[in-house]
This record gives structure tokens, C-alpha cells and sequence, in this order.
């Protein structure tokens, strides 16, 4: 109870919760037509290749925010044109861009003034959300749910079939960097709450747990915004209350919410499986 009491009487909780739910809840939104796409080695990617731009803003004595979305959308931008002009492969791309933006970010690091901001950056320290971070969140996450809801059959032609998404007339290439680019505002908002090395823990687990629960995007991302949200929640009360990071904490949170679903989904759950497979087996008998 000391939480909720504490919830309600500090102004730098209560940023942390708001922020730490719409994190939750845009992860889960982006992250669903990531998994959809086979996309989670480019989701860690730009949220690794930020670093740089992180760097520089505090280099700088700017806002983050600035630094990380154009990092970001440099890398989305390079790894596109080298798999596109060349015979490298996509993940060969992945590696090459990612590896070289990030070993920048760690040498800028060692330049910078701020070294502990730097980490929190690195690991994630909602409690230590400013209002400047919790309006950004907030604005990055009203885009990206408006340009979903919006563009919803776009994004769910395209996700499951480009080729006929092309005959349609889409032009899938846009549809592809634009959500790179939704993917890096989710990853810099992120930033905060998870840190740069587990970002990729919100985009992918939540979702991949809500797509072994329905067949249905529509549900899906519903489903994985709920588990997004109910995570970051769970880590920032752990955190609050044994003083622990709250980036490592709701990676875990994430974890276990997937192993749940791993295990007990009414479909394709492990436990499941084996309880029905019993099932037919005494009932052959």
C-alpha cells in the first residue's frame, strides 16, 4: 500500500506511471506489426543505434529526443540502402550499421560530461522521468497510435502479404520506412523507462506473447498494449520498492507475461498441448 499512497502524493511518481504506461502501451502497438513482419533484429538495431545521438545531445546540452530520432532514422535509412543496392542481405545490413553506430555511441560516451545520465540511458530510470520526457512520450505516442488507427488496413495488408499489398497499389516501401520511422520514436520515448539495452524487451516480448493468444491483429494489438502497459506497471513498483532499475525489472516482467502465454495459451500452449494430447489419448483408450 505504500506504493499507491506514494502514487498519490508524489508529482515524479506519478509522471513515472504515466509515462511508464504509455511506453507500455505504444511498444505493444508498434511491436505487433514488428513481430508480424520478422522485423526484431531491426528493432534492436535502432534501439542500440540511438546511442550516438544520445551522446551528442548531452554533448551538446539538448534534449535527447533530437539526437536519438536522427540517429535512428539514419540507421533505418542505411541498413535500406545497403540491402537494397547491394548483394548484402538485410541481416548482414543489420550488423553492419548497428555494430558501427553503436561502437560510436560507446566512444562518444567517454567524451561526454553527463556520465550518469548516460547510464540511465543505458539501463533505464523511470523515477527519474523530467515533464520534458513525459510530454514527449505522451506526443510520440498519440502519433503513433493515430497513424495506426488510421492506416490500419495499410499496416495489415502489408504486414501479412507485400506482394499483394503491391497490387493493391500500396507503395510498400514507404509503408516500410514509415513504420522504421514510428519505430524510432518508440524506441527514443523508451528511453527512459528501459534504457537502450532492453528497449528491444518491450517491442518483441509483449507482442509475441499476444500473438500466441488470437490469430486477429486487431486483437493482437490490443492484447500486447495491455501486456506493455501491465509490465512496465509491475517493473515500476518493483523498482520504487527495492530501489532497483527499472529497465532490467520490466524486461522481466515482459519475460514472464510471454512464458505464461508459452505455456498456458488456449491454442498453442506448451501445458495446453500436453493436456489435450492426454485428453485424446485416454479417450482412444
Amino acid at each position: 500500500m505504500e506504493f499507491f499512497h506514494d502514487l498519490m502524493n508524489y508529482a515524479f511518481l506519478q509522471k513515472a506511471f504515466i509515462t511508464s504506461v504509455m511506453v507500455g502501451i505504444i511498444c505493444g502497438v508498434i511491436g505487433s506489426f514488428i513481430v508480424l513482419r520478422g522485423m526484431a533484429l531491426m528493432g534492436d538495431a535502432i534501439s542500440h543505434a540511438v546511442l550516438p545521438g544520445v551522446a551528442i545531445s548531452y554533448m551538446l546540452s539538448i534534449n535527447y529526443f533530437y539526437g536519438a530520432v536522427l540517429t535512428g532514422v539514419l540507421t533505418a535509412f542505411g541498413i535500406g540502402a545497403i540491402s537494397q543496392n547491394s548483394r548484402i542481405k538485410s541481416d548482414s545490413a543489420i550488423g553492419i550499421v548497428f555494430s558501427a553506430f553503436f561502437a560510436l555511441g560507446i566512444i562518444l560516451i567517454t567524451k561526454a560530461r553527463s556520465a550518469t545520465d548516460l547510464t540511465q540511458i543505458l539501463f533505464g530510470n523511470v523515477l527519474s522521468v523530467r515533464d520534458s520526457d513525459m510530454w514527449i512520450t505522451l506526443v510520440i505516442g498519440a502519433i503513433v497510435i493515430g497513424v495506426v488507427v488510421l492506416f490500419f488496413k495499410e499496416l495489415l495488408i502489408s504486414s501479412f502479404d507485400e506482394t499483394m499489398a503491391a497490387a493493391y497499389g500500396l507503395n510498400t516501401r514507404f509503408i516500410h520506412y514509415a513504420i522504421m520511422f514510428l519505430l524510432t520514436l518508440v524506441t527514443v520515448a523508451s528511453l527512459q523507462t528501459v534504457g537502450v539495452i532492453l528497449v528491444v524487451s518491450m517491442l518483441i516480448t509483449p507482442a509475441s506473447a499476444a500473438y500466441l493468444l488470437t490469430n486477429r491483429l486487431s486483437t493482437m494489438v490490443v492484447l500486447a498494449s495491455f501486456f506493455g502497459a501491465l509490465s512496465a506497471v509491475i517493473g515500476l513498483y518493483f523498482s520504487f520498492l527495492y530501489n532497483m532499475p527499472s529497465g532490467p525489472v520490466i524486461a522481466l516482467a515482459t519475460t514472464a507475461i510471454f512464458i505464461l502465454a508459452f505455456l498456458f495459451s488456449p491454442q498453442q500452449g506448451l501445458i495446453t498441448q500436453l493436456f489435450k494430447s492426454r485428453g485424446k489419448h485416454n479417450a482412444a483408450a
